[in-house]
């Protein structure tokens, strides 16, 4: 069960400032990412296919902004105002909302929040869900919305 009452703990991780970071988009990082999730279009992993289609470098493949995320600083700040171990969560939902495309070489801004956070069963479950804007050089390149469940032990 929460440490808070739902309504306290919901205003403490709202309120709870996740940092913001920049990232460099790396050409290998991209080539890894398309392999690993069967993308063969060839504007994500070769440089002259990504030319000939008028991209200045390689395209950022489909969800790939996940993996990005997944490098900033503090990534379990969140769940530690929620009280929860790792052993409690369950990636739940994911969703993108494209604006532009990104490319390798880019410098990438982002800023990820905590919106918001229900519980269920009495607290046995809890859903926290954080968004991240995607930014480059002050333009929205995309916005994430990543839902964690929280499994907690009866009481």
């Amino acid at each position: 069960m929460s440490l808070l009452p739902e309504q306290t703990l919901r205003d403490a991780l709202i309120a709870t400032e996740l940092q913001s970071f920049s990232v460099a988009v790396e050409r290998s990082q991209l080539r890894f990412f398309a392999v690993a999730i069967g993308e063969q279009a060839g504007v994500y992993v070769d440089v002259d296919a990504a030319h000939a289609a008028n991209h200045p470098d390689l395209v950022v493949p489909p969800t790939f902004f996940f993996s990005l995320e997944l490098q900033r600083p503090d990534p379990y700040a969140a769940l530690r105002t929620a009280g929860a171990r790792l052993s409690q969560i369950l990636h739940a939902q994911q969703s993108f909302e494209y604006h532009r495309l990104a490319f390798a070489g880019d410098e990438l801004h982002l800023a990820p929040r905590v919106t918001d956070y229900r519980e269920k069963k009495g607290g046995a479950l809890a859903f926290l869900t954080r968004t991240t804007t995607v930014s480059r050089a002050g333009e929205s390149v995309a916005e994430l919305v990543n839902v964690v469940a929280i499994r907690r032990s009866a009481a």
